[in-house]
């Protein structure tokens, strides 16, 4: 089979002085295509060092990680950068979108960034911010959105470049609860959509119950590894 993700006994190992911390030991994890899996567990048990792994932004000290069958801790500074942005897609907690640009402009910033042709991007971009709702806010600047708004650009954005895998770090932490339920609803539809992967940092219940598969991080480890039976409703 064909993994979206595969990590195998892998470890990462900071060192401060004479202090070393173990943020991830020994962890082995394997992802199909089409997954959506929440990570939950407290402070420090290692949530973001494994998203940094997942998402090419570090490697291991130890061990093996290959996302979309690549092993990244063989690829160069520039080659991780591209394979990021042309195959990943990020949702951040405080949605990082530039404030000098628009929510079209924000939106298709990857692919500006690619060098896809500016008229290309941005009808892409438009594409997306229809398909998020925010076909009405195009023009609008980060100040002038709500924060519900901010995270459905910043949603469009991670989309734009059609990526197999989305991570998401908290994508629900900062909205109440109207906002974070059509997140929720946009991440499900697209996923049955694309069979896009997704993998989700969160403290929030109504993320976990979401995913069909939940991993519990405690100390650098997966000390839980639970599959939400089927139903009827569910996709294959």
């Amino acid at each position: 089979m064909n993994y979206a993700i595969e990590v195998q006994n892998a470890w990462k190992i900071y060192r401060q002085r004479l202090l070393e911390v173990q943020a991830l030991r020994g962890l082995s994890l394997k992802a199909k295509p089409g997954e959506m899996i929440a990570i939950t567990g407290p402070s420090g048990s290692g949530k973001s060092t494994l998203l940094h792994l997942l998402g090419a932004l570090d490697t291991p000290s130890k061990g093996s990680v290959k996302i979309l069958g690549q092993d990244i801790s063989k690829m160069s500074d520039n080659q991780l950068a591209t394979f990021r942005r042309q195959q990943l897609g990020f949702v951040f907690q405080f949605f990082n979108l530039l404030p000098t640009l628009t929510a079209q402009e924000n939106a298709a910033l990857p692919l500006l960034l690619d060098g896809v042709p500016r008229s290309t991007a941005l009808q892409n971009a438009d594409r997306l911010l229809q398909r998020v709702g925010l076909g009405d806010r195009l023009q609008h600047r980060p100040d002038e959105l709500s924060g519900g708004q901010q995270q459905r650009v910043a949603l469009a954005r991670a989309l734009v470049a059609e990526p197999k895998l989305l991570l998401a770090d908290e994508p629900t932490g900062n909205l109440d609860s109207k906002a974070s339920e059509t997140v929720l609803n946009l991440l499900e539809e697209l996923r049955q959509e694309t069979q896009i992967t997704m993998i989700l940092v969160t403290h929030d219940d109504r993320v976990a119950a979401r995913a069909k598969r939940n991993l519990h991080l405690i100390d650098g480890q997966i000390a839980e590894d639970r599959r939400r039976p089927k139903n009827n409703g569910d996709s294959p």
